[in-house]
This record gives C-alpha cells, structure tokens and sequence, in this order.
C-alpha cells in the first residue's frame, strides 16, 4: 500500500502491542475487544469499528438464524442473493432491510433493530470461527460456511481491493500477494480461518460447500443448501433458482441489487483467475502452503487443490 494513501484500518488505542505505518493513521493489529482478543487481525474501519465488536458480544442469534459464512472473496454475495431467493420462493415473504448483512459492519444499534426482523434472518460474516458471537452456536443456529480455492481468492481480493472505492489499493500484486500469505489483510489469514474451519466440519450444525461445487453444478448446490437450511422446494424451484442465480445472470443484475459495488463484487466468477497473476515461485509458495495447513484434511479434499491451483 501507498504510504500517501489513507489506511483504513480499525485505530484502537491505548492499546498494547499496535503497529502503525509510515504517516497517519495508526491501524489496529493486536486488540481487545471487550472479552475477545482480535489476535492481530485488521479489519477495514471504512465498515467496523472497535465499538461495533463490543456490540458484537451482545448480539442474540435465534435458532432459525441463517448464518451464512466465508472468508473475503469466496462468493458469499452470491451466496446471499441464492438464500434470499429460497426465502422468497418457499416462504412468498422477501426480506427488505437497509441494513449490511455482515454483522460485523455498520453501527453498533443495527442488533436493536435486527431483533425486529422477521424470521427467517440472514446473519452473514467474514469472521473467523473463533470471533463469531457465541450466541450463534448457543442458538443452535445453522451455519453455512463457503470456501473457495485460495489462489482466486488471493487474486480476486487483489482485484478488489485495487478497485473498490474506500479502501486502500496495494502498490503491486507482488506487496499484495506477501500480505495475503503473511495474514495481514482485512479479516486475517485465509488458512487460519480454513483449518479452523476444518476442526468444525463434522459439527451439528455446520454445512460447508465449496464455491468451485456451485460453480460446477449449481442446481446440487442450491439443493443442498434448501435442504440444509430446511425449506421445501421443489425440484422445478430449484431449477429456477439456480437459472436465477448463474453467475452471468447475478452480474448483470448487480447494480440493480448491490448498486454501484455490483460489477466489483461480482467481477469475473471464474475459476482459475490466478494465472493471470501467479508467478512460478508465488504459485509454488501457496502450493507449499496449502500442504503445510490442509493437505490430508476433510476440508482440503473439498477444495480440489490439484484440480484448480496447479497450472
């Protein structure tokens, strides 16, 4: 990142252990959080803040709360838009909020008035495992975790952050690519989030699919998620919501469903985009890896390593 530009990170201060960067302001690594410990992880301040984690442990999940969750730049837009449609095709109700669905966005009043939503709820976040309010597991909440292979994710967030309005861009892929291995990008490690995430996979509870699966078959996808989540579709509205929801229909509805941030967050749907960017060495760097964290686990062989990171 530029040091001219600003850096829009959480400031935390009076607090142990902070780095900054050249020129103001400092951004948050190492934080308290009311009873949590954010254990180094940034989150950009353009979205969060330190008060919205402290509200964060108040937050009161219900049991029939759809919790969908992913690590940046793994489809969970998509995701979203996919669970709406089966809240709307099964239930006839559509959910209308002004309100971020991530909750660990936007202001710390937002819980107050999420209480009067109707069920079902849509609870989406990019938290880690260890960071998500324990009400949602108290609650019994299901939760839908969505993974993607790690190098589109990597490019895929390069793309993002170099774009987007709002948060700071990198000077060169190269930068990029050494924070995203290091963990030092918005929401933290990728593979700190996928091995703990892999602890979880056989939990009550817990579903979690891949982005390459709906990519390769998105009416088995859609199905598994109605059925994960419990409604009642059929396989003709099943088949609809997948037509609905390929991701060349989502792009081209995107300003009408996410505004101007639409043709950013749903950029190419492509797997794959990583060549454009990896290098041998970076490649061999993340195949390495990916070994070190996931290979022999139940949530590495979800994710087709060989199939979609080797060149």
């Amino acid at each position: 990142m530029g040091a001219s530009e600003p850096v829009l990170w959480i400031q935390l201060p009076k607090m142990r252990g902070a780095q900054t960067l050249d020129g103001p302001p400092p951004f948050l690594p190492c934080a308290k959080l009311t009873s949590r410990t954010c254990a180094g992880t940034l989150y950009p301040s353009t979205v969060c803040s330190t008060e919205m984690f402290q509200a964060l442990e108040k937050f009161e999940s219900r049991k029939d709360d759809l919790v969908l969750v992913s690590y940046p730049k793994c489809g969970i837009n998509w995701l979203i838009l996919i669970v709406n449609d089966l809240i709307a095709t099964t239930l006839k109700t559509k959910q209308e909020n002004a309100e971020l669905p991530f909750i660990e966005c936007g202001d710390p009043d937002k819980f107050q008035r999420m209480k009067q939503f109707p069920s079902p709820r849509i609870v989406a976040s990019h938290l880690h495992y260890n960071n998500l309010p324990k009400s949602v597991f108290k609650s019994k909440a299901k939760v839908l975790v969505l993974f993607r292979n790690p190098k589109d994710v990597a490019a895929s967030f390069f793309y993002f952050h170099n774009n987007a309005p709002g948060i700071p861009s990198y000077d060169s892929w190269e930068k990029f690519f050494s924070e995203f291995m290091n963990g030092q990008v918005a929401w933290g490690s990728y593979f700190d989030q996928a091995v703990t995430w892999n602890k979880h996979i056989d939990d009550e509870n817990v579903l979690i699919l891949t982005y390459e699966e709906l990519k390769e078959d998105l009416v088995a996808g859609v199905k598994k998620i109605a059925e994960f989540f419990g409604f009642s579709a059929t396989a003709e509205q099943i088949q609809s919501i997948a037509s609905r929801a390929t991701f060349q229909a989502v792009r081209d509805k995107s300003q009408e469903t996410h505004g101007a941030a639409g043709p950013l967050l749903f950029r190419k749907g492509v797997v794959g985009d990583w060549k454009s960017l990896f290098d041998e060495t970076q490649s061999q760097k993340m195949d390495a890896k990916f070994t070190e964290c996931l290979a022999g686990t139940k949530l590495g062989a979800k994710l087709k390593y060989d199939v979609y990171c080797k060149a």
